[in-house]
Parts: C-alpha cells; structure tokens; sequence
C-alpha cells in the first residue's frame, strides 16, 4: 500500500525540511520563532534547521582558518549551511562515496541501500551492465594510511561483489566488462 502511495508522486507525502533564517545573535541558540518552527516540525515528524544568511554570506568570503575562527566567536560548531546540507541528506536517505584517480576525486550522491553495480551506474550505465566486482576502501581508512596504496598495504582494500551495499564515505574503484 505505501509503495502504490509513495507511486502517486504527492506534494504532500514528501519530506519536508523547515530552514529558519535568523539573526546574527540567534544562530547558535536560535529564537522563539525557530523554537515554534522546530516544534511544529516535530509534530509534522518534519526536521528544522536555523542559519543566518547573514553569517553564511559572511563566512563565504574567508579563508578555512578565519571562517572557523569566525564561527567560534559567534557560538557556531559548523556552518549553517553545512547543517543544511546534511539534514537535507538525512532527511532524503542518501549516501556519498567517493572515486579517487590520478587526476580526479569525486563525490556521487547514492540512496542509502544501494547496492554496488546500481552505485556504479551513476556513473555510467556500461559500468553497471558489466559490473564485475567494487575495490572498496573505507574512508576513514583511505585518509589514515594516505590513499590508496597505504590503505591496500594495511589490508583496508576489500573486494566487493554484486550484494554489496555501499555505505557512507566508502572509496571505491569499479571492475567492469566490456
């Protein structure tokens, strides 16, 4: 029943996710306004986030060390649009992996369960069609030892077949046929 639902493609039964543009002064805390919008998202079972576009405005400007400096000084962790970034994410079940070459790194956005040959299909069709295995590295492995070759000599490089579903972060290099 839900999947015919979920087929009639409804306004309504799509997730929602409430952004909450505040002052400079209320980013970190939020205000009574974000207090109400947070609350009526959990009732709607929605999620809520607060930002000021002030701050994202000026943060988009500056270097990594003046922007992390700057949102200290005002109480924020993160930036808010970092925060949206990831609630949007949650909020819609995806995933990234990663594929690393000697010229290129790439991000690709996946739904959370996909399995490998459908993730390499994001790339190419052929990839998926030909799919023959999935050279994975965790990432946090890949960063620890240095890449790939440091992750391969520490045993962190599995080989992943058909079932595999790929998980969040994961670095991978795709076999496939011709």
């Amino acid at each position: 029943e839900q999947k015919a639902f979920a087929l009639l493609g409804l306004l309504t039964a799509k997730p929602v996710l409430y952004v909450c543009n505040v002052d400079e002064a209320s980013a970190a805390a939020g205000n009574a306004h974000a207090r109400k919008v947070e609350a009526r998202a959990k009732v709607e079972g929605a999620v809520s986030v607060v930002i000021s576009a002030k701050i994202e405005s000026e943060i988009a400007v500056l270097s990594r060390a003046e922007r992390d400096e700057y949102l200290a000084a005002v109480g924020l962790k993160e930036a808010g649009l970092d925060r949206l970034i990831r609630a949007g994410y949650q909020l819609l079940d995806l995933v990234t992996y990663f594929t690393v070459g000697p010229k290129e790194a790439r991000a690709w956005t996946i739904t959370r369960g996909t399995r490998a040959p459908q993730a390499a299909g994001v790339i190419h069709t052929d990839f998926e069609r030909g799919f023959i295995r999935a050279e994975t590295i965790a990432y946090d492995d890949y960063v620890r030892f240095g890449g790939e070759a440091g992750a391969r000599d520490n045993g962190k490089l599995r080989l992943e077949g058909k079932d595999y579903v790929v998980a969040d972060g994961d670095v991978m290099h795709f076999r496939f046929a011709t």
